[in-house]
């Protein structure tokens, strides 16, 4: 018998709650089971390492061996109870009469900061020099909603207004410079990871989702034991109206979409040599470590830890939640030291938003502004609170602490100086956010950083890498990836493909179905400098069948893959 979801009807429920069940239409596909990145329907034969383009060879070129962990602490994680400003204690104390923690259960990290002593797995990190702590991270105006705020964070608009907003997360977009053709051609190993958060925009682009996307970690699990992404146990589909057409897509994925066997093949090859407590956030991190020891390829994973939404009884709810993270990552890097590869993965928390300083009716806090963001690593190269932390003396009406940092600012500094991205790309990918880097501990570009206030301990200073390559350009001097332009007229029953050439070029124009077979070629020929409408009905020998196709085109050695819908 089929399970449906019911949302409950908004009359019930109170506005806040009723944030916490929306369906977004990114989540409906993912909620019937059918879950995964966006090229989950082509066929074997087109699933293969993605080729390079110029674009693609100068970022790869580029790239070093830094592996991205985001850990989303879902529900706004309140910041004075993760990092204690000990040099404005009374006025924390004074704020927080029945929630503060007391000096007796402060570790003190630094005359200035300290962490509470239920997170004092972390103390050996911060002993070894990897564990940086980012003060007063937010953005102007920021949003105190939890989807208007996990949209923002994801898709780096701060003109992101209720359920309005860029549907293209800053992941998303890095991801679609790498691999223009992934609809058709996708790289060999899963561009991205994650668990859980099913409508997070980070990894989604304008045309697929990058990520290997799983509701949880037992779904992730299961795929990594047996290298099959669905069960096909009948009993699972009953009689319900639609059950031929789940176990038929359930079918093509696991015979077509590959990276459930790559990703059993690379949990075959690792194996975990710490023991993790038995929490869902510590089983996350442990398959991870098994997954990058086993040389798995993927360069970006998300993991999430839920109820950091402290209405209520904060105290408790706050300490068993960052003890287990605190003891899981100081169990995960301890496992990644066994194979050397402590120094090439940097993780980093984010958060929808902080908390207010005030206590509320509830031992709670309710839903603020800046928090801090955690630093994980020994690519880190030294432990220290960066920035400013924000004063709790002159808070908002509506006592919020008031940001000091720019998230942006550290997703670019992540981008370009982790993952070594071209700062006009990291630009780019950050909606023309200019770039100013934080001193992190790694610096891939060579840029001088600027001064930002540091409270740490004395470390060796990060050594300068060389500038990367710079991005190809054209005869005219345009950047590589923008030789072709291709809106879309309105009309599905009648698309048509537009292109913008700067330059004459034989320019080679495939339509694809979603099973990867070749439909028609809809343009092969030199084309001179200027403009090319292609009417695809009028280019296709037979007839059209509705549905959604792909095509490639290829101008000299570059190819980008688009989606378009007939009807």
């Amino acid at each position: 018998m089929c399970n449906p979801h019911n949302p409950i009807p908004p009359k019930e429920r109170a506005n806040h709650d009723q944030e916490h069940t929306f369906w977004s239409r990114r989540s409906f596909l993912q909620a019937l089971g059918i879950a995964g990145s966006g090229s989950l329907m082509l066929g074997g034969n087109i699933l293969s390492a993605s080729s390079p383009s110029p674009l693609t060879s100068a970022i790869a070129n580029a790239e070093g061996d830094g592996i991205l962990i985001l850990i989303r602490l879902s529900g706004g994680n309140d910041g004075l109870s993760t990092v204690i400003p000990i040099e404005q204690y009374d006025s924390y104390a004074n704020a927080r009469p029945n929630i503060y923690i007391p000096e007796s259960k402060i570790i003190k990290l630094t005359d200035e900061f300290g962490i509470p002593s239920y997170m004092q797995a972390l103390e050996s990190l911060w002993g070894e020099g990897q564990f940086k702590a980012v003060h007063g991270v937010g953005y102007e105006n920021q949003s105190l909603s939890h989807f208007t705020g996990s949209d923002i964070y994801a898709n780096t608009d701060l003109t992101t207004t209720g359920f309005n907003g860029l549907n293209t997360g800053w992941m998303g977009r890095y991801f679609e410079n790498i691999y223009p053709e992934y609809l058709i051609n996708p790289p060999a190993s899963p561009a991205a990871v994650q668990i859980g958060n099913f409508g997070n925009l980070v990894f989604e682009g304008e045309e697929t989702n990058y990520a290997f996307v799983t509701s949880n970690i037992d779904q992730l699990e299961e795929i990594a034991e047996s290298g099959v992404q669905y069960s096909m146990d009948p009993q699972l589909f009953g009689d319900c109206m639609y059950s031929d057409q789940i176990r038929f897509l359930r079918g093509v994925a696991n015979t077509t979409y590959e990276y459930s066997g790559v990703i059993h093949d690379a949990y075959e090859r690792g194996q975990n040599e710490v023991e993790y407590q038995d929490n869902n956030f510590a089983r996350q991190l442990a398959l991870l470590a098994r997954l990058i020891k086993g040389n798995l390829g993927t360069k970006v994973y998300m993991i999430s830890m839920g109820g950091f939404d402290t209405h209520g009884n904060q105290p408790l709810a706050h300490e068993r939640l960052m003890t287990n993270l605190s003891i899981a990552i100081n169990n995960f890097y301890e496992d990644l030291t066994f194979t050397q590869q402590d120094d090439k993965v940097l993780s980093m928390t984010f958060s929808e938003f902080g908390r207010r300083i005030f206590e509320n009716g509830s031992n709670g806090t309710d839903h603020g502004k800046a928090a801090p963001t955690l630093f994980f690593g020994s690519g880190l190269q030294g432990s220290a609170f960066v920035g400013e932390h924000p004063s709790l003396d002159s808070p908002n009406n509506r006592g919020n602490l008031e940001y000091t940092m720019d998230f942006r600012d550290l997703y670019a500094t992540v981008l370009a100086e982790w993952l070594c991205v071209p700062i006009p790309l990291v630009e780019q990918h950050l909606l023309d956010h200019p770039y100013t880097p934080v001193n992190l501990g790694f610096n891939c570009s060579g840029v001088e950083f600027p001064d930002i206030a540091y409270d740490d301990q004395p470390h060796t200073p990060p050594t300068s890498g060389s500038d990367p390559d710079p991005l190809p350009t054209l005869p005219d001097g345009d950047p590589a990836d923008g030789i072709v332009h291709m809106p879309f007229y309105p009309t599905e029953s009648n698309p048509h493909i537009h292109l913008e050439m700067p330059f004459s070029a034989h320019v080679d124009v495939t339509l694809f179905n979603i099973l990867g077979q070749k439909v028609a070629t809809l343009y092969n020929e030199m084309l001179m400098g200027g403009s090319l409408d292609i009417n695809v009905r009028d280019r296709v020998p037979r007839h059209l069948a509705t549905g959604k196709y792909i095509y490639r085109i290829s101008v000299r050695d570059q190819k980008m893959a688009k989606s378009l819908m007939v009807s």
